[in-house]
């Protein structure tokens, strides 16, 4: 017994570290704050402005203008994404976050300045520019900084600051509306832009332009030609116009142009803005096509959500906006856990449990209805979140760890592309679907002379039909708007639980990789902390 215990194992004291190395990880922790800060900004705007807009379409008017806002802080960003990434390759990380930064902290100030709903469109486009460059950047860092033994937990504390923005946003906006001015929802970035400007500025080293081959100027126009058309015809297709209308059918035809003048223009470029080679490594490719489809998925059932809680289980607007709390929360839980246990686990388990446990929340959220009760809705959505957070992080930290280090930031970058595609084209999918299955629903459900005399048959205004609760409108006709439309968002919520667990498929075949230890990472390229590409002159400032 006695001798059992002389014989337990002493864990090995860890070397102490060196003063070099201390100065690093104190430089690594400035640089990641004010990354940190900035990705907050960006994903923090998005969520307080929505709380706002009715405020702000009454103070500007404007109301036909109103879907713009999202749209061009949506265009901007998604075409910036990858252009950012490779010219953070290139160029940097430093002057592209920098520059990302000075945009959106200039759209915000002149956002809050607006006295038109179009000046404020235009402001919001530049807000996407700003954003469309911090994201990815800041996602492409933790790679330069970190051996992949140590990213997890960093990429993990990432997709927190993202999930935090989720929650806190909706609050900040609620109570900027109800105690200040609207404009103070785009103000409030300055002060911490400033800070995240400061903090990046004295700790990311410089970097000497690389000047030896030319940029592709060629491949970002034909990208923007590609990306911008299919965005619009995915947003506006079936809703604003006819799928079969002209400007449907030219949008579609600049976007096919474009992509074949890109392609043709990549393959000949001798720094192509988006490396074709990258597709030839099937981690990334398949990493990109799981991200794609969770985002379709998930995304696209999670926009209806409040919709469905206020109109059809009867909440109120604000209990309804904070149920997306148990989802973040959930996205919060998985993402620290696999971050910090990555070492040990590696990443395929994680994405391997992801997708089922996503599907399962969104199954079950699909049994809900107009008698369930709001606690059911909260655990749904915990563990729905609890499986986006298992993956969404990790098939970026999958890609990184077998991509050379020159591709670092358009890998990154061009995977945040496929996420954001994604979820676009499943708000527009799944909102057509609705719409689709709502007519019919109805068809069912009320006579041909009640049905002839609906105002209209677009879901979201069918659901503030339902909330306004006009005393001239019948009982019978609200009850049967309320059956379809719980019937119709629910078999979204069905359908986004099969389209999410095909990501499985994806998780599959993702070979397992061990992840590098920071040694290996050493000889591999030089120094972890080197933040610019080796052409350059970079070095982390000495304290």
């Amino acid at each position: 017994m006695f001798g059992n215990k002389s014989k337990r194992r002493v864990p090995a004291e860890r070397p102490a570290l060196s003063d070099e190395e201390r100065r690093r990880n104190r430089t690594r922790s400035f640089i990641m704050l004010g990354l940190a800060l900035g990705m907050l900004l960006a994903s923090l705007d998005q969520t307080v402005v929505s709380t706002s807009l009715p405020k702000i379409v009454a103070d500007l008017g404007g109301m036909s203008l109103y879907s713009w806002l999202f749209t061009a802080y949506m265009l901007a960003q998604t075409v910036t994404i990858p252009i950012a990434g490779k010219l953070s390759d290139r160029l940097g990380r430093k002057p592209i976050f920098l520059a990302g930064m000075l945009l959106f902290l200039g759209g915000s100030l002149l956002a809050g300045m607006s006295t038109s709903m179009e000046f404020l469109i235009a402001c919001r486009f530049v807000q996407g520019l700003g954003g469309g460059a911090m994201m990815p950047i800041s996602m492409a860092v933790v790679a330069d900084l970190y051996a992949p033994t140590e990213r997890g937990k960093i990429q993990g504390m990432l997709g927190s600051v993202f999930a935090l923005s989720t929650i806190v946003g909706p609050l900040m906006g609620g109570y900027i509306v109800d105690n200040m001015d609207w404009r103070w929802v785009f103000y409030v970035n300055l002060p911490v832009g400033i800070l995240a400007i400061l903090v990046t500025s004295m700790k990311f080293p410089t970097v000497q332009r690389d000047r030896s081959k030319t940029i592709d100027y060629a491949g970002m126009v034909a990208l923007i030609a590609t990306l911008a058309p299919a965005l619009l015809v995915i947003t506006w297709g079936g809703s604003e116009y006819a799928w079969t209308s002209v400007e449907i059918i030219s949008l579609s035809a600049v976007s096919v142009i474009g992509v074949l003048v890109f392609i043709w223009q990549e393959r000949r470029a001798s720094d192509p803005i988006l490396p074709l080679r990258l597709f030839k490594e099937p981690i990334f490719t398949l990493g990109s096509a799981g991200l794609f489809i969770m985002s379709l998925g998930m995304f696209g059932v999670i926009s209806f959500l409040p919709l469905f809680l206020q109109a059809v289980v009867g909440m109120s607007a604000s209990n309804s906006g904070e149920l997306i709390i148990p989802m973040m929360a959930g996205v919060m839980l998985t993402s620290l856990a696999s971050g910090f246990l990555l070492r040990r686990t590696g990443y395929k388990v994680w994405l391997l449990i992801g997708p089922p446990i996503s599907a399962l929340g969104l199954f079950l959220l699909s049994t809900q209805h107009a008698g369930s009760s709001p606690w059911d809705a909260i655990l749904f959505l915990v563990i729905t979140g609890a499986g986006l957070g298992a993956v969404m992080s990790n098939y970026i930290v999958a890609a990184q760890n077998v991509m050379p280090k020159r591709d670092m930031g358009v890998a990154t970058a061009s995977m945040s592309l496929f996420r954001s595609i994604g979820g676009t084209v499943g708000v527009a999918a799944l909102g057509g679907l609705i719409n689709g299955r709502m007519i019919e629903e109805l068809g069912r459900n009320l006579s041909p002379q009640m049905y002839s005399v609906l105002p209209t048959m677009d879901v979201n205004s069918l659901g503030q039909l339902l909330l306004m609760a006009n005393p001239s409108t019948p009982e019978v006709v609200l009850e049967a708007i309320r059956l379809s439309l719980s019937n119709s968002i629910t078999f979204a919520f069905l359908v986004g639980s099969v389209i999410v667990l095909l990501s499985f498929i994806a998780s599959a075949l993702v070979r397992s990789v061990p992840l590098k230890s920071v040694k290996e990472y050493h000889e591999e390229d030089g120094d972890p902390a080197q933040l610019e590409p080796k052409a350059g002159t970079a070095q982390p400032e000495k304290e």
